[in-house]
């Protein structure tokens, strides 16, 4: 596997940053105290000549498809001031700069990053729970009508690439993202699945939805959970936050196929197909818990959940889209296909297809 470097921007190079912070009226960023993390985004923490300490972020990307996002962020920070949205759960925005696309956060000390938890495998049910009834209030409370939010539907899953890749997107793909994309290609029961999710997506409530949810989202600290990244945030089916989460913990399972955690005893044995699919049961059962405790503390906070008969199943087949997701974006620094990603597109092809089945597995059951 080819790894691409990340080289982090020198914070001298945009002079935007400390003029929007002059102008914010908390000083230089001080730049023995400056770090810059690696992301998607160029991103810088420090401590402004003021004291202030901030987070501050550059959204990287072609310029119409910043502009969006960081409408929709903006867009996100005045629905959540407008409908009281529960503050505890967000980092404090300090301001930001449209046009050179740089927000500005109040940085959060001593908070762990989710994902760096679950693989230390002390992300809680509590934190499960914490999750499960922020997610909830976002769902369930309603933006004012002064508010136009955006209510375009998220391209992914795109049911055009399933039928074949744009010649722009095939000619920047790397082998392993082609041969990932063939696979799905070349199932016609997966695309009738994702066909159907799309149209059953449709038809759905549409309520405030983060629509990018992922363990790497949560910092939780001793103030407690925070949600962060809301770029994708619209009004959007819930079943879209739903299911990436538990989609996130089913991944999880998946990739511990290889590996001890969680077992008894040190397994060293060849990998049969009846040992893989024995130890993915197992691994499974092990993490579901974690769904099971989201999925009540978001139930408490829905009391709506009635008019969604649906939601269940739409948020199982969005689970097992999350996992297909994850095998494509694997697969861009890769020459081919891993065994553990094959197994991850297997599994999330199962909940696709049998949304109704896997639903139960999940533990989702029905909305109430």
């Amino acid at each position: 596997m080819v790894t691409k470097k990340v080289i982090p921007i020198d914070l001298d190079s945009v002079p935007e940053i400390d003029q929007l912070l002059v102008n914010l009226g908390v000083g230089t960023m001080v730049r023995e105290t400056v770090s810059s993390p690696i992301g998607r985004n160029d991103a810088w923490t420090g401590v402004t000549t003021a004291g202030r300490k901030v987070f501050v972020k550059r959204l990287k990307g072609q310029h119409e498809e910043t502009g969006r996002r960081m409408r929709r962020m903006l867009d996100f920070e005045r629905y959540a001031a407008d409908s009281k949205f529960d503050e505890t759960w967000l980092p404090q925005l300090v301001g930001s700069d449209e046009s050179n696309r740089i927000v500005v956060f109040e940085r959060i000390d001593d908070a762990v990053n989710g994902a760096t938890l679950m693989v230390d495998e002390t992300f809680s049910l509590e934190h499960a729970r914490q999750v499960g009834a922020a997610i909830g209030r976002l769902h369930a409370t309603k933006p004012s009508a002064e508010l136009e939010l955006d209510a375009t539907t998220p391209a992914f899953p795109p049911v055009h690439f399933l039928e074949g890749l744009p010649l722009s997107i095939f000619h920047g793909s790397s082998a392993g993202e082609i041969e990932a994309w063939r696979l799905l290609q070349n199932d016609p029961e997966l695309i009738a699945a994702v066909k159907r999710l799309r149209e059953a997506e449709e038809t759905a409530p549409r309520v405030p939805s983060h629509c990018d949810l992922r363990v790497d989202q949560f910092l939780i600290g001793e103030d407690g959970l925070f949600i962060t990244d809301w770029e994708e945030f619209r009004l959007a089916d819930p079943a879209r936050d739903v299911g990436a989460f538990a989609g996130e913990w089913i991944f999880r399972s998946v990739l511990d196929l290889v590996t001890n955690r969680g077992d008894e005893a040190f397994v060293d044995t060849e990998f049969t197909h009846e040992l893989v699919l024995q130890r993915g049961v197992e691994k499974m059962r092990r993490l579901l818990p974690l769904v099971g405790a989201f999925w009540e503390a978001y139930r408490e906070v829905r009391p709506d959940l009635d008019d969604d008969p649906g939601l269940a199943v739409r948020a199982t087949a969005f689970a097992g889209w999350h996992l297909l997701d994850r095998l494509i974006a694997g697969a861009l620094s890769s020459a081919r296909l891993s065994a553990i990603q094959r197994a991850a597109a297997g599994v999330g092809r199962a909940a696709l297809v049998n949304p109704e089945k896997f639903a139960i597995t999940l533990g989702f059951g029905g909305t109430r």
